[in-house]
């Protein structure tokens, strides 16, 4: 007989139960907690769309477009793409779904996203990210309160420590064209010293070569021309009018030069919220104002932010939560009271109160098995439904010990 091969999880997948599903669920929850304090909606959308949805908006030569992508070819002919991020994919439902009509919208979700990278500590091929968009708001005030949004988000979840916010401006259109050419004719004055991949970026996105990590681009990057040189009044405005909003909300942040957004649709507020404590990859939250990006899919001209963060950074940040713990343990001790045991469990639920049931093994060492369990309350059921058949309790519940026992009575009493 053929021995059957075991199935295997694939490369850059994970399996979350446990400890790691405890984290998650935590980043999970606390997203959903904060984003409600902030009035952001909640919006779900495909996981796969038209690739070209991506491909424009994320720019054909970038690396995630042309080498990261899970693209493929459906049974009409149509290539689609699994989701590599999300505000492309509401960007082309803001434009599809007619929402224009209920701008400023503030949005928030969270889901799985795919990227074919070389798997490593935090980053899976498929993987989660929080995200929070403002769309149809050009005013810094939005770009405030996404950011205020994000440190709240942070802090809740305990992440503080060695956590720095880095700001930077890419300014307006005509500050972002006059820095452009400044920045091309600097590089090409070293062209030759610069990397192989830097060279490329030369040519197709030069802007990417100031965060480049090759060494040999460090002394040419470090002495490139800064945007402050070439911020129109307006620009400058709105930075400072971000800055002033953070200052005054308690928000700490720090100015990094050198943070860029390579594609054009990009403007004014560049940021990053990073961390010293998961090594060279120190990312754990990055966004950005998108005002070109709506335009560039075919929509209307419309202002936009967002950020996102992955949840397996976060969760890899928090401290370890507790396991749950049930409220009530009902002990079955005489196998002729389990009607009575499930009669009481049904009441317990409905009632909001968490319950589980120990029926197996031997009767005699269930009561054992239960107090192991360390629920909130015990509820111990010898016999028929009788007030002196059933005893309770309590070892942390002092609240939930004092429903059980008025649920008791409506069972005995029923």
């Amino acid at each position: 007989m053929a021995r059957i091969e075991t199935p295997k999880r694939i490369r850059g997948t994970q399996d979350i139960f446990g400890d790691e599903q405890r984290r998650f669920a935590t980043v999970l929850d606390t997203f959903e907690r904060v984003r409600r304090l902030y009035c952001f909606q909640r919006l779900e959308i495909p996981i796969f769309e038209a690739t070209g949805v991506f491909a424009r908006s994320m720019g054909e030569t970038s690396d995630v477009v042309s080498k990261e992508m899970y693209t493929f070819e459906d049974r009409g002919g149509d290539s689609l793409t699994l989701r590599p991020e999300f505000t492309a994919g509401i960007a082309r439902a803001y434009i599809t779904e007619g929402w224009q009509q209920y701008a400023p919208l503030k949005l928030a979700t969270s889901g799985p996203v795919f990227r074919y990278e070389r798997p490593q500590k935090g980053r899976f091929r498929q993987f989660h990210q929080v995200d929070a968009e403002i769309i149809g708001a050009a005013e810094p005030a939005a770009d405030v309160e996404l950011l205020v949004l994000a440190d709240q988000l942070l802090k809740e979840l305990g992440i503080t420590e060695g956590v720095t916010l880095q700001l930077n401006t890419l300014g307006d259109a005509e500050t972002r064209d006059a820095w452009r050419t400044a920045l091309v004719a600097h590089f090409e004055a070293h062209r030759d010293a610069l990397s192989e991949d830097s060279q490329v970026r030369l040519d197709k996105n030069p802007m990417r070569i100031l965060d480049s990590k090759d060494p040999r681009d460090r002394p040419i990057a470090d002495s490139a021309p800064d945007i402050d040189a070439y911020l129109t009044e307006e620009a400058a405005a709105f930075f400072k009018a971000v800055t002033d909003g953070l200052d005054a909300a308690g928000v700490q942040w720090t100015r990094n030069s050198r943070l860029v957004r390579g594609l054009d649709y990009y403007r004014h507020t560049a940021f990053e919220f990073v961390t010293d404590r998961l090594g060279a990859q120190g990312t754990v939250l990055a966004g950005g104002r998108y005002d070109g990006l709506i335009g560039s899919l075919g929509g209307p001209e419309t202002p936009g932010v967002g950020w996102a963060a992955g949840v397996e950074r976060l969760a890899m940040l928090i401290e370890e939560p507790a396991a749950e713990q049930a409220d009530v343990i009902l002990v079955i001790e005489e196998d002729s009271a389990l009607n009575t045991g499930f009669r009481a469990l049904k009441l317990f639920r409905e009632n909001g109160l968490s319950a589980e049931m120990i029926a197996s093994g031997s009767p005699r060492k269930r009561y054992d098995k239960a107090v192991k369990v360390r629920a909130k309350v015990i509820v111990s059921i010898r016999g028929d439904e009788d007030s002196s058949n059933i005893s309770t309790r309590a070892d942390t519940g002092v609240q939930e010990h004092e429903q059980v026992k008025e649920l008791i009575l409506r069972l005995v009493d029923a």
